[in-house]
């Protein structure tokens, strides 16, 4: 088998993807295989009894969303009675941030990447506060789901019916420009995103109070891009999945149990180890041993090139996560060397407008004992808490180890 082969064509399929906004849609009507009794969430596969605090919330509070259940009891009978199914989202071509936990009734975005057909859903960016994805379900946290279910998709839909298609490869690559790195950093992102939609959310039918909340909605959260910036890397990432003999990464994810990756050329097949925990800065009253171990699949924007891979770009962003300036561009060189090329598309400026090191390559990882950098929030391991703070963090090395031992016994 000729790897180095497989890898160019790829990366052919990594470089040429555009990854463009469609539409939004309910959960059931658009990801594949979803059903009323499914969860969808973060990260490899897990079963409840394995689930960590953060993840277990996020849970409980679908089922009761989703009116599964009338109350927390019911809703905890009900998680572990085997009535529910749970399936990690990137087996649904999709992606959660933090827990992301989904449920059949949630609005998605739809990302159709113009290239190869595919496409990959999201659901829209709760906000700041107690927020689901970090396992909050009080009624605040429920009231404002079913909101966004009543009013935010259906205005953001027309909107974007009016708008038309939105090109998210080059939204990214315009915001990285911007001091973004589309991960942690969505500041840029979201201001590109609100000039686009604004002015069509206005001509929309919908009461004026209606318009003006969507609109105060999307303003007051910096981070309500992530939840496009994700599910663009996915489907990037995607259209390489199961290239026969590519020993590139095409997941990197985590459901604050086990970290978990899968690789280009090995079908259907996951690579876990236990989910480390972050080293970074805390809010005020918080400290590692509140912290839970690393959950989320926005370690997507890294498999693609974004977020930790692309920190050069974002210095602000050390502010956040800890570390210095120099840390940040640091990290960003660091990653070359355990990828294959550079992106066309995504490029630093700090660096010369050096294209983002794109392709991870899990042999270069195992032979240089580099693992990628991953920037993330820290979750507070009880439910309900919410994030306590941001940092940096990598993969277990066993990932890659059991990748790469598996990818030769099946090509060598």
């Amino acid at each position: 088998m000729d790897v180095e082969q497989a890898n160019k064509k790829a990366l052919q399929s990594i470089q040429s993807a555009q990854p463009v906004l469609v539409g939004i849609d309910t959960a059931k009507n658009v990801v594949p295989g979803m059903t009323d009794n499914l969860l969808l969430h973060a990260g490899p596969p897990i079963g409840w009894d394995t689930m960590s605090g953060p993840l277990r919330g996020a849970v409980l509070g679908a089922l009761l969303y989703q009116g599964l259940a009338r109350d927390e009891k019911q809703a905890r009978e009900l998680a572990v009675s085997g009535e529910i199914q749970y399936s990690p989202w990137h087996e649904h071509s999709g992606v959660g941030p933090m827990a992301g936990v989904s449920s059949a009734r949630m609005p998605v975005w739809i990302i159709e990447n113009k290239t190869k057909g595919n496409r990959t859903y999201c659901t829209l960016n709760e906000g700041l506060g107690k927020v689901l994805r970090y396992g909050a379900y009080s009624t605040e946290v429920i009231d404002r789901l079913k909101w966004m279910e009543e009013t935010l998709a259906p205005v953001l839909s027309e909107a974007l019916k009016l708008r038309g298609e939105i090109n998210l490869k080059a939204m990214i690559a315009q915001a990285l420009q911007m001091g973004d790195e589309v991960h942690n950093r969505n500041r840029a992102g979201t201001s590109l995103l609100f000039r686009e939609l604004a002015p069509c959310v206005i001509e929309t039918h919908f009461p004026d109070k209606d318009k003006r909340k969507v609109l105060e909605f999307i303003h007051s959260n910096d981070h309500f891009f992530l939840n496009l910036s994700m599910p663009a890397a996915k489907a990037i990432l995607q259209s390489a999945e199961w290239t026969e003999g590519s020993s590139l990464v095409t997941t990197m994810a985590r459901n604050g149990t086990e970290f978990g990756i899968r690789v280009a050329g090995l079908k259907d097949r996951w690579f876990t180890g236990p989910a480390q925990y972050i080293k970074g800065l805390f809010f005020p009253g918080y400290s590692e041993k509140d912290a839970n171990p690393d959950i989320g699949d926005s370690a997507i924007t890294e498999t693609c090139g974004l977020g930790g891979f692309s920190m050069a770009s974002a210095p602000a962003i050390v502010k956040f996560v800890g570390g210095t300036v120099q840390d940040a561009l640091n990290f960003t060189q660091k990653m070359y060397e355990i990828t294959e090329t550079e992106s066309d598309s995504f490029q630093i400026p700090s660096l010369d407008f050096r294209g983002s090191p794109t392709g991870i390559n899990i042999i270069k990882v195992c032979e240089l004992g580099i693992l990628p950098q991953i920037n993330t929030g820290i979750a507070h391991r009880e439910a309900g808490i919410g994030q306590i703070g941001a940092g940096l963090v990598n993969p277990p090395m066993k990932c890659f180890e059991d990748a790469l031992e598996a990818f030769a016994e099946k090509y060598f």
